[in-house]
């Protein structure tokens, strides 16, 4: 698919420009907090950026077992960064990876240990208030993951059973509001990784997982024995945006990645993208997620917008 894309202000006077004034306008030491240093002119001066990555959301990102970081968020950022590279007029960007969880992930990115998070994150109101998101790059709702034998089905059927759910996550926010409102006795058990909750419903200690239904299927198709999971039917919500994460007051950076995000959005790379992570095996285990693109990101594609709440 392509689509033509006018500026009303070129992108590269922009970016330039904001390089440009920042450094000007820098203050003296005056005793007083520094402005938060803009990430368009640290990869100007110094040609580094560093890319949050996780290592096990498959296929968003995850790392591989010769350590390479790889996934669909992973691509689509390292595109990203190579259209602001060129649009900065920079010889070459280097990339380094910081390994984050989806506990310590926003703190990482506050402080400066990465620059831009390419994983699965939510963008959701809540989540704004604390970073900036991209334009959308998925969407997906919430589901649960039990053992087939436990004839689990509804969010009614969690009632009275152990739950895991993944600390950090908007996920278990969710269950913890529909536990409370609809009084469902769910004994909610919170765990540091995703892998971590998956195998307590394989172990038989929890009676389920909540977690975004794209992450469960892939964790299911990765498993030594699919055939024994069962993914919910029903969603806990409604279905909702990933984002790449930057910090909250950047707003230079997130319009660059916005823009090449747009630009990448107009071409076939999308497609492209989507088809190797979503519709054929990867390597190196073979896996094949058979996910084709939905109505709503196709949408998301045809048309990038910030969520409005």
């Amino acid at each position: 698919m392509t689509r033509k894309f006018q500026r009303k202000t070129p992108i590269l006077k922009l970016l330039l420009g904001a390089v440009t004034v920042l450094s000007v306008l820098a203050p003296a030491s005056t005793g007083h907090a520094e402005a938060p240093v803009s990430t368009l002119k640290k990869i100007a001066e110094t040609g580094i950026v560093r890319i949050g990555y996780s290592a096990e959301d498959f296929p968003f990102s995850y790392r591989q077992p010769d350590g390479t970081v790889t996934g669909y968020s992973t691509e689509l950022c390292l595109d990203v960064i190579d259209n602001i590279k060129n649009r900065l007029k920079l010889a070459a960007v280097k990339v380094e990876y910081v390994e984050r969880t989806p506990r310590n992930r926003v703190t990482k990115l506050r402080n400066g240990d990465l620059d831009i998070e390419c994983v699965a994150s939510t963008n959701n109101a809540e989540r704004r208030k604390s970073v900036g998101f991209s334009y959308p790059h998925f969407v997906t709702g919430t589901q649960f993951v039990s053992l087939k034998k436990k004839n689990l089905k509804t969010i009614a059927d969690l009632g009275g059973h152990t739950v895991a759910a993944t600390s950090g996550t908007t996920n278990i926010g969710q269950l913890n509001t529909i536990n409370r409102e609809r009084a469902l006795s769910i004994a909610v058990m919170p765990v540091e990784t995703h892998k971590d909750a998956f195998r307590l419903v394989t172990e038989g200690r929890a009676a389920a997982f909540v977690m975004d239904g794209i992450l469960l299927a892939a964790m299911v198709a990765k498993s030594e024995n699919p055939e024994i999971y069962a993914l919910s039917k029903e969603a806990l919500g409604f279905p909702e945006p990933y984002g790449l994460m930057v910090r909250l007051e950047d707003t230079d950076f997130k319009d660059a990645v916005n823009a090449a995000l747009v630009d990448i959005y107009a071409s076939d790379r999308i497609e492209t993208l989507y088809e190797k992570w979503f519709n054929t095996v990867v390597p190196p285990e073979g896996i094949n997620m058979r996910l084709p693109m939905s109505d709503e990101l196709r949408a998301a594609f045809a048309k990038p917008t910030d969520p409005v709440e």
